[in-house]
C-alpha cells in the first residue's frame, strides 16, 4: 500500500466550515476511485494548511487519479498548487 499525503497551504485562514463545504463538493469525485482504499480530509487548526491523506493499492493507481487536470481543479478549489509526498505503507493498524 501507498500513503499520498496531500497539501494546500493557504495564503489566509480557512474556517472550519469553509474547509467542510469545500471538502463535501469534491468527495463524490472520489467514490468507487479505483485503487484508492481510503481518503481522510483535513485541515490545520490554524486554518493556514488544507489537504488530505490517501490510501492507495499502488502508486500507479495514485498517479492516476494526480492527473495535470485534477491539479488544475485542486488549485483552483484551494487557491494553491498540491503539495504531494508518497510513503509506503507496510504495517497498518485498524481500531474500528
Amino acid at each position: 500500500m501507498i500513503i499520498a499525503e496531500v497539501l494546500f497551504p493557504q495564503s489566509k485562514p480557512m474556517s472550519l466550515e469553509a474547509a467542510t463545504a469545500i471538502f463535501q463538493s469534491t468527495a463524490p469525485r472520489y467514490k468507487g476511485r479505483p485503487g484508492l482504499l481510503q481518503k481522510h480530509y483535513m485541515r490545520g487548526q490554524d486554518g493556514l494548511l488544507a489537504g488530505a491523506i490517501y490510501l492507495w493499492e499502488s502508486r500507479e493507481a495514485a498517479d492516476a487519479t494526480y492527473t495535470d487536470e485534477w491539479r488544475a481543479m485542486v488549485t483552483e478549489k484551494y487557491g494553491a498548487p498540491p503539495q504531494i509526498r508518497f510513503f509506503d505503507a507496510p504495517v497498518s493498524v485498524d481500531n474500528t
